[in-house]
């Protein structure tokens, strides 16, 4: 780790030059600000400030590359792999007040927003215009975020990751340069994709200020459906069915029983105890509607499944998909004063019932607590260990587990992560994975950052 040496009676004030008082030293801010929901240690920075624009940004950059302190994006702090932790000290870069919509074009089905814009808050805005933003994460995080981690999540199966849904961005960077990358363009040759390798960096290589995003129509029809299963085989069967006979879905979830439980205590809804799929169909008639799910029932029942329940209004869907976005708190609320370990990869479609097999016999030879979830439609499951991050013991448990789900993951020609990002939590699987490439990753950050002030820490240590 670099030794940095800050003065930060010097930066505080030169900030405030800047910002007036939106700058502080309070130990809350600073506590709340280099945490995140992660089971590693807090590392809060020396000050917090809270821009309203790319200028203010910009001029903030360059002062912390004055003063050689580093600076850390902050958006709604939901991320799970320390990505936010102010690991060498520094400013904390709190983007939530550059939250307008900037724009939308239904027309042009685009829209560009500033980073500290939430998903739903993008969503609200575009109520009634006859398109949306389907990226669906679980949380409410800002767009810049989502960004910065390469985020996708429910929606991913029909409507991709952000890395298909961003056009362009507005980027500052460690020097203070202002960039602007993509366009609004559907397709471009011109030069290398600049967008793209921004995305899912983490803060390490600048600070996103704006976002251009793609927009989908709204469907004229929705159902959603839960379904149960006696295994997680036949879920995971089901899922690998429903693919491969076209079913177009637009969101499928795996639950497995141990976190149906958990949400039937924490929500007091009364779901099948069993390995359940939470999935979801989009058409633009009610016709075609119906066709595609009389395909689920048929391929659920084959599979010895069970479609318990469908909605179609807006009121039942959120009902249903509500008791998936708490998934997290219930996890939680499974062993009270406990930390969850969250933990995912992603594996081919066609390995992921051995996956999840092999990671669940694990689970139980080491005696580990951890719901399981997964986007599966691409490949990607998610756990919640549940441990006492106080306890060394639990943490080396947890820790070998770990080691152990990426190693299979990577094996099996997966990833040792499909959305969560590295952050510093996965700094060890990423060498796993991409050992050969790590030198090249390295000169791109130097290139980009020769300071390293851009999130230092993250993603190589």
């Amino acid at each position: 780790m670099t030794s940095r040496i800050l003065d930060i009676n010097a930066l505080h004030p030169d900030l405030a030059k800047i910002l007036g008082e939106r700058v502080t030293q309070s130990v809350s801010d600073r506590e709340q600000h280099g945490r995140g929901e992660t089971h590693l240690p807090a590392s809060p920075p020396d000050l917090v400030a809270y821009p309203i624009s790319t200028e203010e940004v910009q001029a903030i950059v360059r002062t912390c590359a004055a003063h050689n302190a580093p600076v850390v994006a902050y958006g709604a702090g939901s991320s799970l792999e320390g990505h936010i932790a102010a690991l060498q000290g520094g400013v904390s870069l709190d983007m939530t007040r550059m939250n307008r919509v900037i724009r939308t074009s239904v027309a042009d089905m685009d829209a560009t927003v500033e980073a500290g814009v939430t998903r739903m808050q993008l969503t609200k805005a575009l109520g009634g215009s006859g398109a949306t933003f389907f990226i669906d994460p679980g949380a409410d995080a800002t767009l810049g975020g989502m960004v910065a981690t390469g985020a996708s999540g429910t929606t991913s199966v029909r409507y991709g990751t952000m890395r298909e849904n961003v056009l362009g961005l507005t980027v500052v960077l460690a020097n203070g340069d202002v960039v602007r990358t993509g366009s609004r363009a559907r397709k471009s040759s011109a030069g290398y994709d600049l967008t793209r390798l921004f995305i899912g960096s983490e803060g390490t290589l600048g600070i996103v200020t704006e976002v251009t995003l793609r927009l989908h129509a709204v469907p004229d029809a929705i159902a959603a459906a839960t379904c149960a299963f006696p295994s997680i085989d036949a879920a995971v069967d089901t899922v690998v069915a429903l693919l491969q006979c076209g079913v177009p879905l637009a969101r499928i979830e795996l639950l497995d029983d141990l976190t149906v439980k958990g949400i039937n205590n924490f929500t007091g809804m009364s779901l099948p105890e069993s390995a359940m799929i939470f999935l979801e169909l989009h058409a633009f008639s009610a016709g075609a509607l119906g066709e595609q799910l009389d395909m689920v029932r048929a391929i659920v029942t084959d599979q010895g499944g069970l479609v318990h329940q469908t909605a179609t209004t807006e009121e039942e869907r959120g009902k249903l998909w509500e008791a998936r976005h708490k998934v997290y708190f219930a996890g939680l609320a499974m062993r009270p004063g406990a930390r969850s370990w969250t933990t995912d990869v992603c594996v081919p479609v066609s390995e992921l019932a051995r996956c999840i097999r092999d990671t669940r016999a694990d689970l139980t030879t080491h005696g580990l607590l951890a719901p399981l979830v997964g986007h599966v439609g691409d490949g990607n499951f998610h756990l919640l260990l549940l441990i006492d991050p106080g306890d060394p013991e639990q943490l080396a448990r947890a820790r070998a587990f770990n080691d152990r789900l990426v190693r299979r993951a990577i094996d099996m020609g997966g990833t040792c992560t499909g959305e969560h990002g590295i952050g510093m939590g996965k700094i060890g699987s990423l060498a796993k994975q991409h050992g050969d490439l790590l030198p090249l990753m390295r000169a791109i950050k130097v290139a980009f950052d020769p300071q390293n002030l851009m999130n230092p820490g993250k993603i190589f240590g």
